[in-house]
Formats: structure tokens, sequence, C-alpha cells
């Protein structure tokens, strides 16, 4: 007989540990597990270790807000933000219902006995378990674990073969050394610019190819008022107005954006002007033929790269390549980029659910011609839930609303009498957009992959996080596009038997 858990939650990042915390607290009569495809906590922040990895966003918004976050130090490295989550999964006991090294690979939902059976393969032995579970809650993230995306370069050969150093930053060699080497990092997304001060401080001469500009906003890295707000305050108290004040400040600089285009394009270069030198080609390099907000934003946490430009131990190309040569790169304006060492910081692979494969009551389901509900379930798929952050804000806030509501179903599950709940939406089109309405390029290419999402709520991934809060926090369950169903029969009964 295989085992059986109330909640099986796959993924042990941020996500995976929040779900873990809401459930035990939320429900502490059921049983829930974590399975982990890797061998250690952390998700993101324990794969990635290149030089310079750090958040994106501000840790009191990126951080768990049961767990206060008490450095003044706003924007983490990677090894402080990957110890802070294995810290909180010990304090709270959730490392305990962790299994590390098992990987899912396929889920079949049963209506006639309204649960989940899902093979796993034990990547130590390579053995394949089954598991059967009630309710099926993804927090694997959105990108491939095993490689990221690198683009077919012809003449990689000649560069590998006469000595070059070919590197993509999801799998960094810990023994590199950058020290006194030509580096070029191909790229000009968050990674990359993490990546090139961070090299340059290493002693590294370091080149930035990139094929179009990013939006660089230059920010601090202390939050000042996360320095005396703690001395005058109890910790939680003081990290919930630092997390206000934060979440506060995104919203409205993601809404002037987007109302006010020109204006925001118009005094983010300003910005950018003031901190490189006097003449730099702000508009060949730094700006890009998108309005800000089409793609995310990136931070230079106390202008760090546009330091390393300044003082000369970094420059920016901005040109597109021809061919890797025995030199390095060649590039279609003629010119050659001299490289001991290339990083391909372009892109991540974006895979959704974890690439398992799933059935509905014995038919394969194709997940890219669902739509979302809430950004949380999706139309036609029972029992099973989603974690997947803000594209204009910090990851966890929307993680940790998603966690709540999956709480509060399973609470409505329960008052009902019901076995299982699955969204039906009656008005897809075939022009719905897709569940991410970014135009980087991990997510043009994974177009045909993504659900689908409708013109208006609750299938509408908004993202605003006030509206939000309280449509998931407190708008019922039981909101005319949520079916709530008892286990069909095996002999008899129909498809699916609404609860009354």
């Amino acid at each position: 007989m295989s085992e059986f858990v109330d909640v099986l939650v796959i993924g042990a990042g941020l996500s995976g540990i929040n779900a873990g915390y809401r459930l035990q607290t939320e429900h502490p009569d059921k049983r829930y597990l974590i399975l982990e495809r890797r061998e250690a906590i952390g998700g993101t922040w324990d794969l990635f270790r290149y030089p310079g990895i750090r958040s994106d966003s501000d840790m009191y918004t990126l951080g768990f807000s049961f767990r206060p976050w008490t450095k003044a130090q706003s924007i983490a490295d990677g090894g402080d933000i990957r110890n802070y989550i294995e810290d909180t999964a010990r304090e709270f006991g959730i490392d305990r219902h962790i299994r590390f090294g098992h990987e899912v690979l396929s889920a079949s939902w049963s209506s006639e006995t309204a649960t989940w059976t899902v093979e796993v393969r034990v990547r130590e032995t390579g053995e394949v378990l089954s598991l059967r579970c009630r309710f099926m809650f993804a927090c694997t993230g959105y990108y491939r674990y095993d490689h990221g995306y690198t683009p077919d370069f012809p003449g990689v050969s000649a560069f590998t073969a006469a000595g070059g150093v070919m590197i993509h930053p999801q799998r960094w060699p810990e023994d590199l050394d950058c020290a006194g080497k030509r580096v070029v990092v191909i790229g000009s997304g968050a990674t990359a610019v993490t990546l090139v001060p961070a090299l340059a401080e290493r002693g590294a001469e370091v080149t930035m190819l990139q094929r179009s500009p990013t939006y660089i906003l230059p920010r601090t890295s202390v939050d000042p008022l996360a320095e005396r707000l703690p001395e005058q305050l109890p910790p939680q108290l003081a990290y919930d107005l630092l997390r206000w004040k934060n979440v506060l400040v995104g919203m409205a600089l993601y809404n002037f954006c987007k109302r006010f285009p020109e204006l925001a394009r118009k005094l983010i270069l300003e910005a950018t002007r003031r901190q490189l030198p006097e003449g730099y080609d702000i508009d060949k390099h730094f700006s890009p033929p998108y309005s800000p907000w089409d793609e995310r934003l990136c931070i230079a946490p106390g202008g760090d790269l546009f330091t390393a430009i300044r003082e000369g131990r970094v420059e920016v190309v901005t040109d597109h390549i021809e061919r890797f040569s025995e030199q390095g790169i060649v590039l279609e304006s003629g010119r050659v980029l001299e490289a001991d060492i290339i990083v391909t910081a372009t892109g991540l692979e974006l895979q959704v659910l974890g690439n398992m494969q799933l059935h509905v009551d014995g038919r394969p389901f194709d997940i890219s011609q669902a739509t979302t509900y809430r950004g949380v379930m999706f139309s036609g798929l029972p029992n099973m839930a989603m974690a997947f952050g803000y594209i204009n804000a910090s990851w966890t806030l929307k993680s940790d609303l998603i966690a709540r509501w999956v709480c509060r179903a399973l609470e409505a599950l329960d008052a009902r009498g019901a076995d299982y709940i699955v969204p039906r939406r009656d008005d897809a089109s075939a022009d719905d957009p897709p569940f991410v309405e970014l135009r980087s390029g991990y997510i043009r290419r994974a177009i045909d992959l993504l659900p689908k999402q409708g013109p208006r709520a609750p299938w509408r991934a908004r993202q605003n996080y006030l509206l939000d809060l309280f449509e998931m926090r407190l708008a019922k369950i039981d909101d005319g596009s949520i079916e709530f169903c008892k286990r069909r029969p095996s002999v008899g009964g129909s498809d699916a038997q609404a609860a009354q």
C-alpha cells in the first residue's frame, strides 16, 4: 500500500518552506510532506553560487512574514538568504517534513478516490516510489534546475579548443579563479548586472556584452530606517512596518512606470546619467527600446555596476555576436573581444510544475491549455495549487497569499463535506494571453508551455498585492468559479457530483 498524506508539497525553497509553515499552523491535524529534488533547502538560493549572487528584491518583502529579517542590509547576499531559509525551517520544525533527493515524475488524479497518485524517483538509488495525497501543492519555481539557457553560438568549439573557458552562471565552478583574467559576460539582465561588478571586485578585467540595454536603478543596499526602527520597536512590529513601507513604495514605482512610461524612462535615464562619467553614451548602453516594466527593472545596490564602470574596471559593449573564435568573440561590427573566460548570462529555461506529467482520470492533462484561477489553480485540474510570485514585486508576497488561500480552501472542503475542488471556466478563448505577461526572452521562448489567463478576475493574475490581499484572504472560496465535488462512484455515478 502506497504512503498517504493529506497535502504533498513539491519543493523546499522559499515557497515550500512557507507552505509548510502555513499548513502546520492552520491545519495542525493534517499530515503534510515536502519533496525536494535536490539535497538541500533553499531552491534558487542554494542552486546559484556565482560571485555576487544576491536578491533583486528587498528582504523585508522577500522574507517570511512570520519570521523577521533582522539585518539592516535589505539587498542580501545569496548565502545569507540561504541561511535564513534553513534557520526558519529548523526553528519551526518544517525540516522534519522534508525528504531530499526525491524527484516527482508524474501525478495522476482519480475522481473515484479523490486522490493524487504521485510517482517519485529517489535520485540516489533510482528507485521509483508511489505516494498518494488528497491535495498537491507545487512550489517548484518556474525554471529548470539542471541547466540554463545558452544560445547556439557558432564557433564555440574553436574557443574552448584553444583553452578558453565557457560557463553558465547556473553551474558556476567553485574553484574558478578570475583574478587577472579577461572575462566577457554575455547578457544584460539581473544575473549579468549582479555578476559583472562582483567579478571586477575579484580582479577580473570584465566586459559586459549586451545585445540591447536594460533599465538599471541604483539603490542603497542598507535601509536607513531598518537601522533605527528595531532599536525603538519590538522586532516583529518593526519588520511589519518596513515590509509595508516597501510594499507601498514598490507598488507606487510600478504603477508610476506603467501610467507615465515616458516620464519614468526619462527619470531612470537621468538617474543613470548621474552615476556615469560625463559624455558616456547612455543612449547606446543604458536606454532600452521598451518602456519601464515591460521587462523587470534591474537594480545596482550601492550603484556597484556604475562604480566599476567609472573606475575603468568594467566596459559595456552593445553589439551582436557574429561568432566565437580562438581569441574570444567576433562582433558584427568587426571588433574582437579577447577573452579567457566567457560567461553566458543569457537566461533561464522555463518549465511549469517542475515538468511533471499530469493525468486526470486516465487522460493526459495539458497545462498549456488550462487557465489559471487567481494565479493559484488551473481550470479543470482538481485539488492542485501552484505557488508563483509577482513579476513586479517580491516572490514571497504572492506565494504566501497562495499558501494561505490553499489553507482556506482545505477548510472549506472540510466544512462542505466535499472531497475536492476544481475551477471551471466556460468562456475560454484562443486569444487568451499567457499567464506571465513579460517581454523577457525566457518568457518568449516558452510561451507555448505556459497556461493562459482570462480577461478579468478570478481568471486574471493581477500584479497588485493590495487587491490580492483582500480577495485571497477575505473573498469567499465558493465564488461561482470553483466547483465542490464528491468522489465519483465507481459504478453508475456521474463524472462529478457537486457537494450540497
